[in-house]
């Protein structure tokens, strides 16, 4: 029947509190709720997404999860109106025992972009917990001799709850021998003595039983009781006393075995075998301090016999007897609080989550890589941790909360100058001497398509007979890109051009993936003394690709009769063109010339029907259209001076009508080679 009404207290208490709805608020950047303890399945906690400023239809696609510190599962997120739940009945007493503050701190972390969240929910005691005492009868022996006003110490009984919950007063059932003093100590705890008014007459009443009720101050009040059996003693009169009724001492943990805590000592006024005086444990000590410390009985010594640790037992409360050796024993008691002090005895615990890898060789500054949490069993300075990572790094520690830090990009990286990083974090307490721990994160760059391919020299010179074979053999070339796999893969193809009547591509073919250039029909030295020509990486839409480009300069010099001439005027650089979008007759031409990797090409123009004008400042054309090609080329100039980006200069768009492609005037090299524009404006490569 009593557990059935204490069931129903604590019922109808977690409903009101329920109905109270769990407070939220911000700060710092961090969300905190509050729920009471034992909430069941379901129970509404806060609308987590709305506080975390996060939009609900997200939540999935941003893949939202939540990490709990390694406890368990206590909280869960309904990811379709993002509202944070109970997920499990929480008990604040198994999760945080006596401690006045019982929080669960939760991780929130969401992709597109990587960012964390920290939630901290408050367990709210609730009076779940009566009020008990060590045993439900107390024998007690009391001389008759022993003199009104006489008092003799109880064990009190102990809450489990905190607050007001756990606040106990104590009553004494109705009687004309003794009365109930109740007294707080210097630790806040009460301390209940039985107090004598009226002499006993062991011969009238031997024995004595009286009823000890202590009750909580939570709503509703619970309470606990014990049986007081008090015996009637006759003869030895005097009890053993002690010097002080609390002894306080400390001792550092992992203190040796066999260490001396404190020597106590008692003085009994009576003579003989009745002064005489052993000591010993109360009744009601419990085990573990019975495993950390031996007392010796004749001498009132405390030793350590089992391992001190902190972070388990920073308090031990021993009760102490001391018990003369009359026909009658008498006994005094004492307490001795023993605060254990805390030692550097925790190396930081470090865990490293969330890696993103690899680190893309063009991620910009800021870029999270990973996450970090480190923490320390140990309290005060012991237990403060500082992370760091090795200088001359590109990277650098961010600390987001508490002891949670973010890996991010501090520079920019280059992976074919160093491809991986191997970073070490470390976690150094600040005790004395200081204790470390380290985790080393191998940061893999990945690559992205920032180098051209480059041939060995610009230029190659080949002199071959004339009347040659079809399909000779004329050169060889070959160019390398520092990048990988498929940025690195290198094709050759030929710029196609007018020589004389024929275009360049009956004269001449490469091969895509050899780089071997042979002849196609025998070539006339009475008609063609150089060929000149431009291998180049093929890309028949090299508007919209991201690939980049290399081009080099060949000559090939026919022989006349047995004798090498070399071609008049040395080797000449012919670069394809294509044909502008500005109208007749301005219109003009423009001229790619070697790529040099990113930031390093150059586009020359020329104007109108036999390019009389040359392109000066801020006379550039607007847009330019490849021939056969539904795409436009926006380019525009870069102020003087300017510290901007290049690579916004040149954007691609579609083609909204056919332009006429501007036909090319006849004439011999070295007129043509006149007509050439020579103003460039550099742009950042595709």
């Amino acid at each position: 029947m009593a557990l059935l009404c204490r069931d129903s207290l604590v019922t109808r208490q977690l409903l009101r509190l329920v109905l109270l709805h769990a407070a939220w608020e911000v700060s710092s950047g961090q969300v905190r709720y509050s729920v009471p303890e034992e909430s069941k399945h379901g129970t509404f906690v806060g609308r987590l997404a709305q506080d975390l400023g996060l939009e609900v239809v997200e939540l999935v696609s941003r893949m939202f999860r939540m990490v709990s510190s390694g406890r368990r599962d206590y909280f869960e997120v309904n990811l379709q109106n993002g509202v944070l739940f109970v997920n499990s009945p929480l008990d604040r007493e198994e999760l945080c025992g006596q401690s006045p503050l019982c929080a669960i701190d939760l991780e929130m972390i969401v992709d597109k972009p990587l960012r964390i969240f920290h939630v901290e929910v408050e367990i709210q005691d609730i009076n779940d917990n009566a009020p008990v005492f060590p045993v439900n009868e107390l024998n007690l022996f009391i001389s008759e001799s022993r003199l009104p006003g006489s008092r003799f110490p109880l064990e009190g009984a102990s809450d489990a709850d905190i607050g007001t919950n756990s606040l106990l007063t104590y009553k004494l059932s109705s009687n004309e021998y003794f009365t109930l003093d109740v007294q707080v100590r210097n630790d806040h705890n009460k301390l209940a003595e039985l107090g004598l008014k009226t002499a006993l007459d062991r011969e009238e009443t031997p024995e004595h039983i009286l009823l000890l009720t202590a009750t909580d101050g939570g709503k509703p009040q619970l309470t606990g009781t014990v049986q007081l059996v008090i015996t009637v003693l006759d003869a030895n009169d005097n009890a053993p006393v002690f010097n002080q009724s609390v002894y306080e001492v400390t001792v550092l943990e992992n203190t040796a075995k066999g260490t001396l805590v404190i020597k106590l000592n008692a003085t009994d006024l009576d003579e003989g075998t009745n002064k005489n005086i052993s000591y010993s444990f109360g009744n009601f000590v419990p085990p573990i301090v019975r495993a950390a410390f031996n007392l010796n009985s004749h001498t009132g010594e405390i030793r350590v016999k089992g391992d001190l640790d902190y972070e388990h037992v920073e308090l031990y409360e021993i009760r102490i007897e001391a018990q003369d050796k009359g026909h009658q024993p008498m006994t005094g008691q004492c307490s001795v609080l023993l605060h254990v002090l805390d030692v550097n005895d925790n190396a930081p615990e470090l865990v490293v989550t969330s890696l993103s890898l690899p680190v893309p060789e063009d991620a910009p500054p800021g870029t999270v890589v990973a996450l970090i949490s480190v923490s320390d069993r140990d309290s005060g300075d012991n237990g403060k941790v500082t992370c760091s990572i090795p200088p001359d790094l590109p990277f650098r520690l961010v600390s987001t909360f508490k002891n949670y830090h973010s890996l991010v990009l501090a520079e920019a990286v280059d992976r074919e100058r160093v491809s991986e990083y191997k970073i070490v974090v470390t976690a150094r307490d600040e005790g004395a001497p200081s204790l470390s721990a380290s985790s080393s994160i191998l940061v893999a760059i990945s690559d992205v398509n920032d180098n051209a391919p480059a041939f060995p020299q610009a230029v190659y010179t080949v002199f071959v007979r004339e009347n040659n074979p079809p399909g000779a053999h004329l050169l060889t070339v070959s160019a390398s890109d520092p990048d990988l796999r498929e940025n690195a893969f290198v094709s050759y193809s030929v710029v196609e051009r007018s020589v004389g009547e024929q275009p360049l591509s009956s004269y001449i073919s490469v091969h895509s993936e050899s780089g071997h250039i042979y002849a196609l029909q025998p070539l006339d030295y009475e008609e063609l003394q150089v060929l000149q020509f431009q291998p180049k990486q093929p890309n028949p839409d090299w508007r919209y690709s991201a690939s980049l480009r290399a081009g080099i300069q060949s000559a090939v010099h026919m022989e006349d009769a047995g004798v090498l001439r070399g071609g008049p005027g040395g080797p000449e650089q012919l670069w394809p063109t294509v044909s502008s979008a500005t109208p007749e007759p301005e219109a003009g031409e423009v001229s790619p010339p070697v790529g040099a990797g990113v930031n390093s090409n150059s586009w020359t123009f020329k104007y109108g029907p036999g390019n009389p004008k040359q392109a000066g400042p801020g006379e550039l054309p607007d847009k330019f259209i490849i021939p056969g090609s539904p795409a436009i080329i926006s380019i525009r100039q870069e102020p003087p001076n300017s510290q901007t980006d290049k690579s916004d200069f040149i954007t691609f768009g579609k083609k909204e009508e056919t332009k006429k492609k501007k036909k090319k005037k006849k004439g011999n090299k070295t007129q043509e080679k006149k007509e050439k524009g020579n103003s460039t404006t550099d742009n950042s490569d595709q």
